[in-house]
């Protein structure tokens, strides 16, 4: 008998993570470190991460009552590009994008199904679109509500101010589902009442002249 070493055949491909990365490498906004996260968490991040949302236990974008201190973001932003960011905190990633027509909307970037991060679009569609590679969750590029896949909420907002000089500034935030109006009235209307009042949120005294700069 021979006793040559056996060579162990190579292991078969997994049709899953084959797609995945064509998917993910068909996007140029996608870059290498974003596909390396995102195939880390479809291997093994998923069941703690459905654990840790049935749970209620993820942190979730624009939670905070205070509002936050505000950011610039960009110098400025012209139709069609977009920009990643972290604001209110370190760890809350989030995107602002200048559509088409010249409205600035901006997003969390973390997707209310589990978590993974949520990338702009813009070939897709009329006005582009914000995208979950994770399990084909798509959100409206204007409004941040769910246009496909298993997101349950809508994205929440990050609420973006231009100033005279161009530059782009995240003021606030949002929770998904939730009104700017609210979300204003939540984070200012104690810190800010001529805000308040110019707003018209509950309990808000009548506005004075005096102007304050979001």
């Amino acid at each position: 008998m021979g006793t040559g070493t056996a060579v162990a055949a190579p292991p078969w491909p997994d049709p899953a993570r084959e797609a995945l990365h064509d998917r993910v490498s068909a996007d140029s906004l996608t870059t290498r470190r974003d596909y390396l996260r995102i195939v880390t968490t479809v291997s093994g991040g998923l069941a703690i991460g459905g654990v840790a949302v049935a749970g209620g236990v993820l942190h979730r974008h624009g939670d905070q009552a205070e509002a936050p201190k505000a950011k610039r973001v960009a110098e400025r932003l012209a139709p069609g590009q977009s920009i990643a960011f972290r604001f209110p905190g370190e760890d809350d990633r989030a995107v602002a994008v200048r559509l088409k027509d010249g409205t600035l909307v901006g997003y969390s970037a973390v997707c209310t199904h589990l978590a993974c991060a949520v990338l702009w679009r813009e070939d897709r569609g009329n006005e582009g679109e914000l995208y979950c590679p994770c399990h084909e969750g798509v959100f409206d590029a204007r409004t941040g509500e769910v246009t496909a896949g298993p997101p349950p909420r809508p994205l929440p907002k990050v609420l973006l101010v231009e100033e005279i000089d161009g530059s782009v500034w995240a003021v606030a935030t949002t929770r998904s589902g939730e009104s700017v109006k609210d979300a204003m009235c939540r984070q200012f209307g104690d810190r800010r009442p001529d805000m308040a009042a110019r707003i018209g949120c509950p309990g808000a005294g009548p506005a004075t002249e005096r102007s304050e700069r979001t």
